[in-house]
């Protein structure tokens, strides 16, 4: 099996997993926490942005593909002379809407599309940021990026799925193991695959999810797992948290669990595809 078809089966049978337990899969999976994504765009803290903000020159024009709220896209709106925005979620288009009018920023394009489907121009530079994760057709997910980039791609990706710390208390839970989507590992393969040569930066590493209380860790969890109130999953749910769970100065976070290691893989499109 190629890289891609094998990147391709992961996310198949992870979300055949994720649909045979959760029943009805939501329209927009983003309504309940799209909020989170709010980000002063001013921010000078987040050395991610900059990191990014460093590859870029100014008044190039940058496309953000999966830009949810605006993390990234409304900070770099600041050095580029225009930022096209894609995101699927109405919510996440919500929430990037009012925080760029909050903020006064107005060189901001969103097209409120899936990638594949989506109807953009041309930009210098083109970036997805933990999205690729549940991309079947990876193939022409990257393929489209990297001709609408006339100089450079950057995408950034965990060293592994971003909920991996909820699989042990998945298996616990739902008595099956849990299927992994595909990560850093996965992509690299599919790059090459395509021909593209990319380099690979280590970004700061993200410290592990932590809740401000039992409660929240409680439904966060059973968001992870798609567990429901007064079902016998959330029983079994609330039987494992005992032990899953540890307690540090009022922050509480799953037993074990590892920071995340973020990276940046880019390239340069010149010549670089095939």
């Amino acid at each position: 099996m190629s890289a891609i078809e094998t990147w391709g089966e992961m996310v198949r049978v992870e979300h055949a997993q994720s649909d045979r337990i959760r029943g009805v899969r939501p329209t927009d999976t983003w309504s309940q926490s799209a909020a989170q994504f709010r980000a002063d765009p001013h921010r000078t803290d987040d050395r991610t942005v900059e990191t990014l903000r460093s590859r870029l020159n100014p008044g190039e024009t940058l496309l953000d593909v999966g830009a949810g709220g605006g993390r990234l896209a409304l900070p770099l709106a600041l050095t580029c002379r225009n930022v096209t925005a894609v995101e699927p979620s109405p919510s996440m288009c919500a929430v990037l809407r009012e925080t760029a009018r909050d903020y006064g920023i107005q060189n901001l394009t969103i097209v409120e599309s899936g990638w594949l489907d989506a109807e953009v121009e041309a930009v210098d530079v083109a970036l997805c940021s933990h999205v690729v994760y549940v991309i079947e057709d990876i193939g022409p997910f990257v393929r489209k990026m990297n001709a609408h980039a006339s100089r450079l791609v950057m995408a950034i990706l965990f060293q592994a799925s971003p909920i991996s710390q909820a699989y042990g208390i998945w298996e616990q839970v739902h008595g099956e193991r849990r299927h992994a989507l595909p990560a850093l590992p996965q992509f690299l393969p599919v790059l090459e695959e395509l021909g593209i040569r990319a380099e690979v930066t280590e970004l700061d590493q993200q410290p592990s999810r932590t809740f401000s209380s039992l409660e929240e860790a409680r439904e966060g969890m059973a968001r992870w797992l798609f567990v429901s109130p007064g079902t016998d999953a959330m029983t079994r749910l609330d039987h494992v948290l005992r032990d899953a769970l540890r307690e540090n100065n009022g922050v509480w976070q799953v037993e074990g669990a590892r920071p995340l290691q973020p990276c940046l893989v880019s390239w340069e499109t010149a010549g670089n595809s095939r």
